[in-house]
C-alpha cells in the first residue's frame, strides 16, 4: 500500500497477547508497518552451575510501538495475529509523541538493549529520594529479579531494616564498600 504525502503516519502503542511481542512485531512488519520493540537485557543465575544466563526481555511487557496511518491501516493492525488491541482513549487510538520514541531510542546501547537505571552494585551507599524513607541512606544489598526493585539495608539510630523499594527512587552516593 502506498501513501500520499498528506497522509500522516503516527506512533501508537500496541497491546499484545501474553508473551506474543516477538510474533506481533514480526506480523506487523509483514504488513510493512514500522515497529519499535524496545528490549532490555536480563539475566538469571543457573541454580546448578551458578552461571549467569543472559536473555532479552521486553522493556514493556505485552506492549510495542507501531507507526502507521490510522485511517488506512487501523483494521489491518488491529486484527494482526498477536495484537490484543491498540491503546485508545474512548474509541480513538492515542498517538504516542515522537519525543517519547526518541527518548527510549536514545537509551539503546551498542548491544541493542535499552539501558535502564543507574549502575548500582551491591554494597553501594544509596540515598532514598522519595517516599516514607526519603533522605535516609543505606547500603544496596541486591537487585530483585525483575530489575525494577532493589533491597536496601537501611541504617538508622540503633535500628537496621531491610527494605524492598523501587529502583527509580534510589540514588547512588558512593562506591561499593560492603559486600552483601
Amino acid at each position: 500500500m502506498t501513501y500520499t504525502a498528506n497522509e500522516k503516519q503516527s506512533w501508537f502503542l500496541i497491546h499484545t497477547n501474553p508473551r506474543q511481542e516477538e510474533r506481533t512485531n514480526s506480523n506487523l512488519r509483514a504488513w510493512n508497518v514500522e515497529t519499535f520493540y524496545p528490549q532490555i537485557r536480563t539475566y538469571r543465575v543457573n541454580e546448578f552451575s551458578g552461571v549467569r544466563q543472559y536473555t532479552a526481555k521486553p522493556l514493556f511487557s505485552r506492549y510495542l510501538f507501531a507507526r502507521f496511518h490510522i485511517e488506512s491501516m487501523y483494521h489491518k493492525v488491529r486484527y494482526t495475529r498477536g495484537v490484543q488491541g491498540i491503546i485508545s482513549f474512548g474509541t480513538r487510538p492515542v498517538e504516542v509523541d515522537q519525543e517519547i520514541i526518541e527518548l527510549i531510542q536514545s537509551r539503546i546501547g551498542e548491544d541493542g538493549f535499552v539501558k535502564i537505571g543507574s549502575d548500582l552494585h551491591p554494597g553501594d551507599i544509596v540515598l532514598i529520594k522519595s517516599g516514607v524513607w526519603k533522605d535516609f541512606t543505606g547500603v544496596l544489598e541486591r537487585e530483585m529479579k525483575d530489575s525494577d526493585r532493589v533491597v536496601v539495608l537501611l541504617n538508622t539510630i540503633n535500628y537496621q531494616a531491610r527494605l524492598q523499594i523501587e529502583r527509580t527512587i534510589v540514588e547512588k552516593l558512593g562506591e561499593a564498600s560492603y559486600s552483601a
